[in-house]
């Protein structure tokens, strides 16, 4: 509400009976959307890479959320062998909501366990292939989201077919920004193959905004030498916004009632870098269906997997409504 103290989540709606996966928990985004879908009530696994630092998260989540509903899992996104022993792994009868927030960014050329460039093989291709393999889950539940963390910086991105796994040559910032067009292509053909399907899934896609988190200078960056350190902490901490406001379009996709499927969600502010959560409609990537398309099938061929959408009929209950509720009136 506007009457609360600034950088509250407070009007989030209960999410008691909620169960929902956050990946890349253990610190940032992920570990405010996972707190505050906990606070809410929701049973939330945090989906980490890292055991130690994961056990730490789950500690100070616990200390945090007195009697929060939370468990740790190991889920490495560079590795499909790990992908693949998460979901096999997978014992609830459903899962409501699957939180795709895990990434890299800006990182030096380097290869995943399968031999995909890192910044297209985990921020891409490892939530693509999460995301499939934990689909009859999803289908399971009577109103299943997907919510998939994007980039303001994917605007910027000349999508380039051809050179997707570096295979002309690595560029970083190139490759981040299309990695994060993947992204928001992966959750605008999910919708349209779920439609398409008669499935009431509901996938997502979000830009955070300029926000302190350590992927910057954390994981594959910390080797990158201290004058790269010094000068990139001194640029997050001037220009970049506190965590919780970077986690508010992702709790906004994840919550809201009336949020149609096939939402973009982004800061409401100047270039999107900063503001209340708002859904944005006029991106040409989401009205560039070919792409996204020829996307998806090079996708499901690298990773093997491959959504079996019409394979469980769809839920029974109301239809969704286009209602929007502008996210001034949700964030504060």
């Amino acid at each position: 509400m506007r009457n609360s103290p600034p950088g509250t989540l407070r009007t989030i709606p209960d999410q008691t009976g909620r169960v929902a996966v956050v990946t890349g928990a253990n610190s940032g985004i992920g570990y405010v959307t996972a707190r505050e879908l906990a606070r809410r009530g929701a049973h939330v696994v945090l989906a980490c890479r890292d055991p130690e630092r994961g056990q730490a998260a789950l500690a100070r989540m616990r200390g945090e959320v007195p009697g929060a509903h939370v468990e740790l899992r190991r889920v490495d996104l560079g590795s499909l062998t790990s992908i693949r022993e998460f979901a096999a792994g997978w014992d609830r009868d459903r899962l409501d909501l699957l939180v795709n927030n895990a990434g890299v960014a800006m990182v030096p050329y380097a290869l995943t366990a399968d031999g995909f460039e890192s910044q297209f093989g985990v921020n891409h291709l490892g939530t693509f292939a999460l995301s499939g393999l934990l689909l009859p889950h999803l289908l399971a539940a009577s109103d299943p989201r997907v919510v998939t963390v994007s980039s303001e910086g994917q605007r910027f991105a000349r999508f380039d077919l051809d050179n997707l796994n570096a295979e002309r040559g690595y560029r970083t910032a190139f490759a981040y920004v299309q990695s994060k067009r993947a992204n928001l292509y992966f959750a605008m053909e999910l919708q349209r193959r779920a439609d398409a399907a008669g499935q009431r899934l509901r996938s997502m896609a979000v830009a955070p905004g300029l926000t302190r988190t350590n992927v910057l200078t954390g994981g594959a960056n910390s080797g990158r030498g201290r004058l790269y350190a010094t000068l990139t902490r001194l640029l997050v901490r001037v220009a970049f916004r506190p965590v919780p406001e970077g986690a508010k379009t992702s709790l906004y996709a994840a919550t809201v009632p009336e949020l149609p499927g096939g939402s973009y969600i982004v800061p409401d502010g100047l270039l999107q870098l900063r503001g209340q959560p708002t859904r944005r409609t006029r991106e040409r990537a989401i009205g560039d269906t070919a792409t996204a398309a020829h996307l998806w099938e090079l996708s499901e061929r690298l990773t093997g997997v491959t959504y079996a959408l019409s394979s469980a009929p769809a839920s029974a209950g109301r239809p969704r409504t286009t209602a929007i509720r502008r996210g001034a009136e949700w964030a504060e």
